[in-house]
């Protein structure tokens, strides 16, 4: 997007920033960065069973990012500002993509996270025109984390 951004873009972007600083919400998103680590939505379940609170975190992060990058992809939010400055959607998608077609599948629901996923590619595809390996190094320290992670539990 070659454009500034509008006044009323800029306007939803803070309103979208503000909500993250919404304390049981940063909680979440503390929680789920540092615990979700699953391989399969079997793994997700243990991790975060639905009725659980760290389940209950799982939905506030997935659901906040899944509405937020909705917004985007409406247009309602400017690319490159919402680009710029949002990274976390991204590690977040890295996070669940491999549970995510499991999910729909069990679930019947072909449209689960696709918000979430269509602003991550479009990321990916931005960050590489702007930063030529940014991607592949931050993968490579996700992966390094969650190992150290795991040594540690």
């Amino acid at each position: 997007m070659e454009s500034k951004p509008t006044h009323e873009q800029a306007q939803l972007h803070l309103q979208v920033y503000e909500e993250r600083r919404e304390a049981r919400l940063r909680q979440a998103r503390d929680w789920f960065i540092k615990n979700y680590h699953a391989d399969s939505l079997e793994d997700a379940m243990k991790i975060a069973p639905p009725g659980s609170e760290t389940g209950t975190f799982v939905g506030m992060v997935l659901g906040y990012w899944e509405q937020t990058c909705a917004l985007l992809n409406y247009g309602l939010l400017h690319e490159d500002l919402f680009f710029e400055t949002s990274g976390e959607f991204f590690g977040v998608w890295e996070l669940v993509k491999n549970v995510v077609p499991e999910a729909r599948e069990r679930f019947k629901m072909s449209g689960h996270l696709a918000n979430l996923e269509k602003a991550a590619k479009r990321y990916e595809a931005w960050s590489e025109k702007r930063s030529p390996g940014h991607i592949a190094a931050m993968r490579e320290w996700m992966k390094q984390m969650r190992a150290q992670m795991k040594k540690a539990a």
